[in-house]
Order: C-alpha cells, then structure tokens, then sequence
C-alpha cells in the first residue's frame, strides 16, 4: 500500500483558503499514484480559532460535498484528517474517511480532547472507536492527544487493526513526544503507524509526518514544513514480526482490570492503582498534542 501525507501548512480561522489549499495538494499528491492519501488535524480551521463557530463546518457537509466526489474523480482513498464540524449546537473534532468510489466509509469523532488549550471547553468529545478497511486492509484512525492514551490504538488492535493512523496539530516544542508516541505505538502493537502532523506556521505545529514499520523503522520521514510524504507498507511483514515476539499472545488481560484489584489488595500500596487528577491548575498551550 502506497501511502502520501500531506504535511500541509494552513491559516488559522480561513475555511475558504484552506478547503482551496487542500483539494490542491490532494490533487498534486494524486499524480504520483498512492492507494492512499492523507490529511492532518484541523486542516479546515486550525488548531484552533477562537471563534470556532464562524469557521466550523455545518455537519461535515462542506468536507463531504468536495472530498467524496474528489475522491472517486482520482480513484484514491482519502484519509480526510480531521475538520471543525458543528452539529447543532454542539462542536466537534471530526474525523471522514472516504474510500476509492468517493463513499464515506467512516467518521470519528476525537474522544480526548486536549484541556491544556482548552479543547474541551470549545468542542464535544466522541465515544466510538474508529475502524474501517482501505483496499482490505483493516485499519483505525486516532487524533493527535488520543496518541497519549495507548490503551485507545491497543484496542484498536486487539479488533484487528494493521495500520493506524494518527492526524495531528502537534507543536514543535514538544515534537520528541510526538515521535517517541507514535514508534511505541507501532512497536507495541505490531501495527503500521501513519502519522500526518500538521506544518501551520500560526500555531508552530512541528511536522515530520512518518511512517512506520511494526517494528518501529522509519520508512519515511518528513521535515518541519509543508511537504508531501509518500511511502509504502508490505503488510506481509506484520505475520513474522507477531509470531517472533509474540505479544498478543502473551499479554495477561484479567491482570490490567482495576476491578480486579481493589485498593490495597495483594502487595500493592494502598492507592497504588489509582491516579487522582491533579486540582493544581493545568498550564495552557496554544497548539494540541
């Protein structure tokens, strides 16, 4: 599988310009002939203006109207990143996936949400997984502070995922977080990881987009600005690499349930096995991640 990302660089509180700038670059990614094409986080807005509500897209359906019939025009399967969607009253981080006939095969909705910038006080979290096939390939589909939660991509996994990807508004200053996340995803769950950062020069988002063998190798590795990063995943590695070390196998499920161990059980300490959020007042960021 052929894969583009599209490190795109976008104006902060612009749906107009960026919605232009990004059927452009999916159009110019489109000739070098990828099975797949994809976006980051927030392409449509930013991360993220202060008046979402002017800049958001009403039911994603802006988003469907021009990268459905975009997609079956090239034939490609677009990962269309995340967009600023509004339903109701009520905002979301939005996630659409569209397959090589132009059909919206999937749709997500970012279940964590980055407090530190104060997402959670603009947008609404999700509650489902994302999951769906490309060219019969199972794969899933996670946003930017979703990579810091690792039990959401191992579950993803444990369903059969073989590819992750990972759409992102993620800053430069903390960019050795965003790699060091993104291989130990790959590596612990023996599983391609597409990453597609974002390059916005308003909010200093880091990019180096990758992509990710199962075993952590870099098979492609992008800069700090706006680019096109093309590589390939052979999913026929994934079977030897499972079977050499084969954590699936040996991992011990009942043993990680809080349920099954109270406070204080066995020779744990008691608390031990709860972290309390903290009441100290967060610091707060203007990028994610």
């Amino acid at each position: 599988m052929k894969l583009t990302c599209i490190q795109m660089d976008m104006v902060l509180g612009a749906p107009d310009a960026n919605f232009a700038r990004a059927e452009a670059l999916v159009r110019r990614a489109a000739e070098e002939g990828p099975d797949v094409i994809v976006l980051p986080e927030t392409w449509n807005t930013g991360f993220f203006p202060e008046d979402v509500a002017a800049a958001a897209d009403v039911d994603g359906a802006r988003t469907k109207s021009v990268f459905g019939p975009l997609a079956r025009e090239l034939g490609v399967n677009i990962v269309c990143g995340s967009t600023a969607v509004r339903r109701g009253e009520a905002f979301y981080n939005a996630a659409h996936i569209f397959d090589r006939s132009g059909a919206l095969i999937a749709e997500y909705d970012k279940t964590h949400l980055f407090s530190p910038s104060g997402e959670d006080a603009h947008f609404r979290a999700g509650d489902k997984l994302c999951l769906f096939e490309l060219d019969g390939r199972p794969c899933g589909l996670i946003i930017c502070y979703d990579l810091r939660f690792p039990e959401l991509a191992r579950t993803l996994a444990l369903k059969g995922a073989e590819m992750l990807f990972i759409v992102s508004q993620w800053p430069a200053a903390r960019l050795m977080h965003l790699e060091t996340l993104s291989r130990a995803r790959a590596i612990e769950n023996q599983m391609f990881v597409c990453l597609c950062n974002s390059a916005a020069s308003d909010t200093r988002c880091g990019g180096h987009s990758a992509l990710i063998a199962p075993d952590g190798t870099y098979l492609a590795h992008a800069g700090a600005g706006e680019a096109l990063l093309t590589g390939e995943a052979d999913f026929s590695v994934i079977d030897g690499i499972r079977s050499s070390i084969n954590v699936f196998r040996d991992r011990r499920a009942g043993l990680y349930r809080l349920d099954e161990h109270p406070r204080g059980a066995g020779n744990a300490p008691a608390g031990a096995d709860i972290i309390r959020p903290s009441e100290r007042e967060p610091a707060r960021y203007r990028a994610g991640g």
